[in-house]
């Protein structure tokens, strides 16, 4: 290896080569949330590739910690799109403007085949980020999803019911989230981090 060659700094950039703890710290986006951020790998949501959110139920307050992040990303110079597949519920518009969210880079797709759909969505290139909602994906359509991630340079978010704990992934970290009394308890279940105890955040506001 040549030290300095700029092809070898280009592939120790790419985001599915882990170069150990003596590596220079990639730079994550940031969630909003300074404690979370710091519990980070990337000191932040990885700016490509998947990650997993698990919930008991879809809709207990899973977009909490993702919200901030989608705000500086549909804000930004060179924005592209942020597609939601498959919701389980209708967004509110008024609360997603309220938080900064630029509602013009927003796009919400119901689709018969959300894995489908979620796989075309990342590859595509268009987007910063999309979300998508799937009950009982395969290790191997993770997989795809994955890759399809890191080819169209987008940060992905599966959201999943909680027993897929217990489940292989392929995912680049994977996060329970449940509510508590005064916000959401999140749990780091895959990571490259130490950090594997459970964080409380309050509700945005509070």
């Amino acid at each position: 290896m040549v030290v300095g060659d700029p092809k070898i700094t280009r592939l120790l950039e790419h985001p599915a080569i882990w170069r150990g703890r003596s590596a220079a710290r990639r730079s994550g986006l940031s969630t909003g949330f300074a404690a979370l951020d710091e519990h980070l790998p990337d000191h932040g949501w990885p700016r490509t590739g998947l990650i997993e959110i698990l919930v008991a139920r879809f809709g207990s307050g899973e977009l909490t910690v993702l919200v901030p992040a989608l705000a500086a990303l549909t804000r930004a110079a060179a924005a592209r799109w942020c597609v939601w597949v498959s919701p389980p519920l209708v967004p509110f518009a008024p609360a997603l403007a309220a938080r900064g969210v630029m509602l013009d880079r927003l796009a919400v797709v119901a689709a018969a085949q959300p894995l489908w759909a979620l796989e075309q969505t990342l590859g595509s290139g268009a987007c910063d980020a999309v979300l998508g909602w799937v009950r009982q994906p395969k290790p191997r359509d993770i997989r795809r999803l994955q890759l399809a991630a890191e080819r169209g340079r987008t940060l992905g978010v599966l959201f999943r019911p909680q027993r897929a704990a217990r489940e292989a992934s392929a995912a680049l970290l994977r996060l329970a989230i449940e509510p508590s009394a005064a916000g959401i308890r999140l749990t780091l279940i895959k990571g490259r981090s130490a950090w594997r105890g459970a964080l409380d955040l309050p509700w945005p506001g509070s």
